[in-house]
């Protein structure tokens, strides 16, 4: 199950390590993190679906990535403001999985069955993190040793195959996954508002990476590792749908640091990805769709790399490094159908930056521990292009070059935690940024009759946090954290107007449609409560966790019709619930329950989508001492779920009841 993180000891004990990663750093403790261990990730086929077990993690909207769109896979911590290129950083043993055009992740390349473990620390991601790390960091760290088979088909069409396993020949390791799946699909658009343009979010998913584990130089273990992901789907009307392919590679050198000699680690990356999306405008009556846009290809890479020296001593340690990371992309499209097909294409894109240097450390003494981080970033955009031309002659009716743009940003984190009779008090301060992403910066995009237009002027992402946390171990486990968050200049998507009407550089916006543009929109500010508790009694063991989120925008100047109003899909009440029966030695019934109250489709809070509740439910039965078989059901009481509105009023729905047999093999 899911488990508030024992915080690490004060001292560094001498750790063998297989992959090439250091020890998670005693300041950890200091700050609000979960983790997330293979029994919990067993038992979801993707792993954004086990993240949402901690309340107000989420994908911008309710929808997992079985169904959303890749642009929509961002994910956040904390309901402060979702975002389809997220708020958090995501990582795999240090190299980041954020796509380097967009930001989000593609959630289907990791299987859950290849991971050892996942930690989420909610607040700013100073220190060791870096750029992205906004509302916090996710790190994945990719399994060692034994292995796991899983075999499931599942109603619309579900089936899926998954293996992740590692074999040794003296000192060298070989660890690799490999993940199939595939579905006919669900219709979000159900009942009376459905039309003949309606059709299955079908889905089509194929990942596989492979690493290799092995001594080496200066004492180290060196892992060089390689995956490559690809994905289809339908989008839920006729003609519209995505794809999206991507390779990435990493090398990564670690040496765990003790008494007699430092640790270190050093890593370089490459990440490439793909994307192409096809929009549609659709009729009145939802009897048929027409091209609108056709993005046949958004082409980008992302490399990077980090180092950092980490010195250890009775009871400090401290940690110093730099990491640098670079972006180039574009996109490139049809659009403008007026009822004989594109007339027109457009190229835009462009590169960007970030790179810093940082220090972190911490100090113990007794029942304290002290912490304190400080970092410096340079960010910059460059090279920045929009080309539009007429299809049939070649002219140029669009012709746009933005203004290179950079600066720097320090950002830092305190914090300080009193251990006492098997509880511990902590309080914690941090700031953070996120830059824009290529694809915010300069693609714009269309879903139905919507449309909205990138801003090549954007400014990053400034977070600044306060949060204070008690945390009890014992026979029930339970955490409490308050914080406050202020988020300055949020990027979000701003309404510009509604169709019928024509609007520069955009051109003709249609009836049921509206125009926005993501922009710097103000301030966002959030006071929250998180709290969790866990247990184990007899065959029993259960769950539950809240989180509560009063989060407004203070548009000031640049959008003062958001003041006052709640960020974009971003709920108050967010609640997960979970119990587990051994109900015989070999027979248990696993119950997962989520509440979520109602959130906005849009900036201006006028399509609202009501609260939510669902549960899960999974029979296991084990065959044998490595056997499993199950029998699943996702959405047991078929609520219907609201993930989306048009400005129609056209609701698009979460999965319906879905049942799932299924064989799980682990050694």
């Amino acid at each position: 199950m899911f488990q508030d993180a024992p915080p690490p000891a004060p001292t560094v004990d001498e750790v063998v390590i297989t992959g090439a990663r250091l020890p998670t750093a005693a300041s950890e403790a200091a700050f609000a993190r979960v983790r997330l261990d293979q029994s919990t990730l067993r038992r979801d086929a993707r792993l954004d679906e086990a993240l949402r077990q901690v309340p107000a993690v989420s994908l911008f909207r309710r929808t997992t990535s079985l169904s959303a769109n890749p642009t929509t896979q961002g994910i956040s911590l904390r309901a402060i403001a979702p975002s389809g290129a997220g708020r958090t950083l995501v990582t795999l043993d240090g190299a980041p999985l954020n796509d380097p055009f967009g930001g989000w992740v593609i959630w289907s390349q990791v299987p859950p069955e290849s991971l050892q473990g996942v930690d989420l620390v909610r607040g700013g991601g100073a220190g060791p993190y870096g750029a992205g790390a906004l509302t916090g960091v996710i790190r994945l760290v990719e399994r060692d040793r034994g292995g796991a088979l899983d075999l499931s088909v599942a109603e619309d069409g579900g089936r899926r195959a998954a293996a992740s396993g590692g074999a040794g020949i003296g000192p060298v390791r070989a660890v690799a996954s490999i993940v199939v799946e595939d579905s006919d699909g669900y219709r979000a658009v159900r009942g009376d508002g459905a039309g003949a343009a309606d059709t299955p979010l079908d889905y089509s998913a194929r990942a596989a990476s492979f690493r290799l584990d092995a001594p080496g130089p200066l004492g180290a273990t060196w892992s060089g590792r390689a995956g490559v992901y690809s994905e289809a789907r339908g989008a839920g009307l006729s003609g519209a749908g995505s794809t999206v392919d991507g390779v990435l590679l990493s090398l990564t050198a670690a040496r765990a640091p003790d008494a007699r000699r430092p640790g270190f680690r050093a890593q370089i990356w490459r990440h490439e990805s793909d994307l192409s999306n096809r929009f549609v405008a659709v009729s009145d009556d939802r009897s048929s769709t027409s091209p609108a846009a056709e993005q046949f290809g958004s082409p980008a890479v992302g490399w990077g790399g980090a180092a950092a020296a980490r010195l250890v001593g009775e009871g400090w340690e401290i940690e110093a490094g730099a990491d640098a990371r670079r972006f180039d992309g574009e996109t490139r499209e049809l659009f403008r159908n007026l009822g004989g097909g594109f007339t027109r294409t457009r190229r835009a894109g462009g590169e960007s930056s970030v790179a810093g240097l940082y220090v972190d450390g911490s100090w113990a003494r007794g029942d304290w521990l002290l912490v304190g981080g400080l970092r410096v970033d340079r960010w910059e955009t460059s090279g920045g292009f929009r080309i539009e031309r007429d299809r049939q002659t070649g002219a140029g009716v669009l012709d746009l070059t933005p203004e290179d743009r950079s600066g720097e940003v320090a950002s830092g984190r305190a914090a300080v935690r009193r251990a006492f009779g098997g509880a511990a008090l902590r309080l914690a301060a941090y700031s953070s940024f996120r830059p824009p992403t290529l694809n915010e910066l300069h693609r714009p995009f269309r879903v139905g009759n919507d449309i909205t237009e990138a801003n090549a002027e954007l400014e990053p992402e400034r977070l600044q946090g306060l949060e204070i946390g008690l945390d009890g171990e014992g026979a029930v486990a339970w955490s409490a954290t308050i914080f406050a968050n202020r988020i300055q200049d949020a990027i979000t998507n701003v309404t510009i107007g509604e169709g019928p009407a024509t609007f520069p550089v955009v051109g003709f916006v249609p009836a049921g449609g509206v125009l926005r543009q993501r922009r710097n929109a103000g301030d966002i500010e959030a006071l929250g409560i998180e709290l969790s508790v866990r247990g184990e009694r007899d065959s029993f063991s259960w769950r539950g966790a809240l989180s509560a989120t009063d989060a407004r925008v203070d548009g000031g100047a640049a959008a003062p019709q958001l003041t006052d109003l709640r960020p974009a899909q971003a709920p108050v009440w967010s609640v997960t619930a979970g119990l587990d029966w051994r109900a015989t030695a070999e027979t248990a019934l696993i119950l997962a329950a989520r509440y979520e109250s109602r959130r906005f489709e849009d900036d201006l809070n006028s399509r609202e989508l009501e609260a939510a509740f669902t549960l899960d439910a999974r029979v296991e039965h084990r065959l044998g001492d490595r056997t499993t078989a199950y029998l699943a059901a996702d959405n047991l009481l078929d609520a219907e779920v609201a993930v989306g509105e048009t400005a129609d009023g056209v609701e698009s729905l979460a999965s319906p009841r879905t049942f799932k047999v299924g064989l799980t093999l682990r050694y």
